[in-house]
């Protein structure tokens, strides 16, 4: 088998496997989104964080499967990157949600959901995904997602919504004030990694009744706004991918319940299925 590398990568981490053999490496750097980077900045991660984890192995193949893959530009410039760093390797950049599709389904159908940083979701028949639901960003969109949730939880703070003792574990884990947490947000680099960084407040204080209704309402967001407008919904098995989703299993079980869907796969990260489909 020759030596391959694959990335799944988001907004916020990109995992990579050498897969040689018998033999695989996993690792992560930050995420390689071309909406948020430069050329010049994906570069600069590749020769700092990524080759000297992979120590000198030099791979035949690159499967990249990435967020904002569907845009002929960014293709064009994630392959210009990719080649200044590795010489004479053959590319295949595809969308993050084809990937998770191939990880989670094989060659079979399914609707697949990606719940991380970001959201979305698509229908896949096996081979290719036929039709999927516009991924609209963090700002006009990604309802269920890390972002969409970690706003939920800065709105509820600074409008003096949470009860006391929850305002209290907010300022005791996030000492950043008002002006703060806005420069981050409006002004920040990387503004939907900074939303979705508050989701931890919502896994550490579970079982609170408003913790409880920001993520129901914010998953139940992503269900009735996305899943529900395909019609295979409730013909296929629904699968879900991402560290949201894997966190919030519990809540999205119930939801698939309460809409009458067939739960599927849950995997917390596509690389584990993708080694298997590309060996």
């Amino acid at each position: 088998m020759p030596t391959i590398i694959i990335a799944d990568s988001g907004s916020t981490q990109t995992t990579w496997a050498v897969v040689s053999k018998n033999k695989k490496r996993v690792f992560q750097t930050q995420g390689l989104s071309p909406y948020f980077l430069s050329e010049q900045q994906t570069i600069f991660i590749l020769k700092n964080e990524l080759l000297p984890q992979m120590k000198r192995l030099l791979p035949d193949t690159l499967y990249f499967y990435g967020t904002g893959c569907g845009n002929a530009e960014n293709v064009k410039m994630l392959t210009k990157c990719f080649k200044a760093v590795f010489k004479g390797i053959k590319i295949y950049i595809k969308t993050d949600i084809l990937g998770a599709a191939r990880a989670v389904c094989g060659d079979k159908k399914g609707v697949v959901c990606i719940l991380g940083t970001g959201s979305s979701v698509c229908y896949y028949n096996g081979k290719a995904i036929t039709h999927a639901r516009p991924g609209l960003g963090f700002i006009l969109g990604d309802e269920g997602s890390g972002s969409y949730l970690g706003k939920k939880v800065l709105q509820y703070y600074l409008n003096d919504t949470f009860e006391p003792d929850l305002m209290d574990r907010f300022r005791m884990k996030y000492p950043a004030d008002k002006m703060d947490i806005l420069n981050a947000v409006y002004r920040g680099a990387f503004p939907n990694r900074y939303l979705a960084s508050f989701t931890p407040f919502l896994v550490e204080n579970r079982g609170h009744f408003m913790v409880e209704n920001i993520i129901e309402d914010g998953l139940n967001d992503f269900f009735f706004n996305h899943i529900c407008k395909l019609f295979e919904s409730w013909k296929t098995p629904i699968h879900f991918v991402g560290s949201v989703a894997f966190g919030f299993k519990d809540v999205i079980k119930d939801l698939c319940l309460a809409y009458e869907f067939e739960m599927g796969n849950m995997a917390k990260s596509p690389i584990d299925g993708l080694i298997k489909y590309h060996s």
